[in-house]
């Protein structure tokens, strides 16, 4: 009926193991504790499932245990409802899980207010004073119904209302499950009532814009001055993300002899590996870092300082300069320069090599960076040609409507040496020699002769 898990390295933490009414494996943790007492509970616990199971008193020994157990274990059994809770025992409320969970997770400030943000909707939707063990999958669901509709400001009651972005959405239910799924694995409820509510998908295209490069260059024609310049050709031309891993970028990281640019990120430098990327240092960037470096002060590291000023609204000047350009502002005004950074790479090289420069997965380069342009469908259609990145141009043609030569001594259209690759207009970088083979006749693959 019931069994004992164990965990730890040593396997000190013991856990009883055993599947409820409807086949579902449930678990109560017990810490570290001998074997012979994770042995006694584990045969009262499964007296009590039998008990619930049919209905029936509980036999006697499982009685004596639960009389025995302090009121923190006795907890986790009721949360189980193999029991009734204790009188005068503390009921754990919503407000003491949002809480614990607030202190125990160790993440970066711009998270933590993100996750503060879905606290405070989970306690003015369900109560702060509702009992853990109270909160259903209706709650659950009706809960997220609520943040996806429209709210109205309430300092401005002539403001339209607004929804949040799908996106959003998403998110803030990823979070609030992560937050129920610690309450089981801290024993204060025996189920997660968010565990099957849906998600969706965090990406949102309806934000997705692609800057031009024609664009870009009116808006840095009427940039300010230097560090402006750099802001605006750092997202664009190398895909850092404004202003976390611009700010972070010093002279140092400039390696101006072959081309590249160390960049740390702070957004993913918990992860194993990607503290720290190289990117490339493309043609239209070169220029604009060296002039701030020719006039850069003596001593001074940053390649942008005017970002480590707190008071800076980086946004609003940005849309004044936009709007000098005669140029039409664009959701997402950062994200989306370093996504049309990695839509114009993606089609030059591949897609790891992109993902590497990005500092993320080729997956969520797709989910969330590259975009499906017009010149995409005149090129595959053949009724077009695509500039992607101003610099280069591509035409697609449909061989069936060119005139075949009148006669043999026709002129024939001169092709390519296939051998030598086509300059790559946007690439900063010194490349590693690559050597062209044939393919022998007999192919690749091993003979079976």
């Amino acid at each position: 009926m019931a069994s004992i898990g164990y965990e730890g390295e040593r396997d000190e933490l013991k856990r009883i193991l055993y599947r409820d009414a409807k086949g579902k494996q449930q678990t109560l943790r017990l810490g570290e504790c001998p074997k012979s007492v994770a042995e006694t509970a584990r045969v009262a616990i499964g007296h009590l499932v039998i008990a619930k199971r049919h209905g029936s008193v509980p036999h006697a020994d499982a009685v004596r245990w639960l009389g025995g157990i302090d009121d923190a274990l006795y907890s986790r059994v009721a949360a189980l409802g193999l029991c009734q809770p204790r009188e005068g025992a503390a009921v754990v409320t919503l407000a003491n899980l949002l809480d614990r969970f607030d202190a125990a997770v160790a993440v970066k400030p711009t998270t933590q207010y993100k996750y503060r943000q879905v606290a405070d909707s989970l306690r003015a939707f369900l109560g702060a004073d509702a009992p853990l063990a109270s909160i259903t999958p209706a709650h659950a669901d009706n809960w997220r119904k609520s943040i996806a509709e429209a709210k109205a400001n309430p300092d401005d009651k002539a403001e339209p209302a607004k929804t949040l972005a799908r996106a959003t959405v998403a998110k803030r239910v990823v979070i609030a499950k992560s937050v129920f799924r610690k309450a089981v694995r801290w024993g204060l409820i025996a189920s997660n009532p968010f565990a099957d509510l849906r998600a969706g998908s965090q990406s949102n295209p309806d934000r997705a814009f692609y800057v031009t490069v024609e664009s870009v260059r009116a808006i840095l024609a009427v940039c300010p001055d230097d560090q402006w310049r750099a802001i605006v050709a750092l997202s664009r031309f190398a895909g850092l993300r404004c202003p976390s891993e611009i700010v972070a970028l010093r002279w140092g990281d400039v390696n101006w002899e072959r081309g590249r640019l160390m960049v740390r990120s702070v957004k993913t430098e918990g992860h194993e590996g990607h503290a720290v990327r190289v990117v490339p240092i493309a043609p239209e960037l070169r220029p604009i870092l060296q002039d701030l470096f020719d006039r850069a002060e003596v001593g001074v590291e940053a390649v942008v300082p005017r970002l480590r000023d707190p008071a800076m609204n980086l946004r609003t000047q940005f849309e004044r300069i936009i709007a000098k350009a005669g140029v039409k502002p664009w959701p997402r005004l950062f994200h989306n320069m370093r996504a049309s950074c990695a839509t114009d790479w993606v089609e030059r090289f591949p897609a790891h090599v992109v993902a590497g420069w990005l500092g993320h997965s080729p997956m969520i380069a797709a989910q969330h960076y590259l975009q499906t342009r017009d010149a995409h469908f005149d090129l595959a259609a053949g009724v077009g040609e695509m500039a992607g990145d101003g610099c280069q141009k591509a035409t697609a043609t449909n061989p069936a409507t060119h005139t075949r030569p009148s006669g043999p001594t026709a002129s024939k259209p001169k092709t390519q040496n296939p051998e030598i690759p086509a300059e790559m207009v946007g690439c900063g970088v010194g490349c590693d020699p690559v050597e062209y083979g044939k393919v022998p006749p007999e192919g690749l693959e091993p003979s079976t002769r």
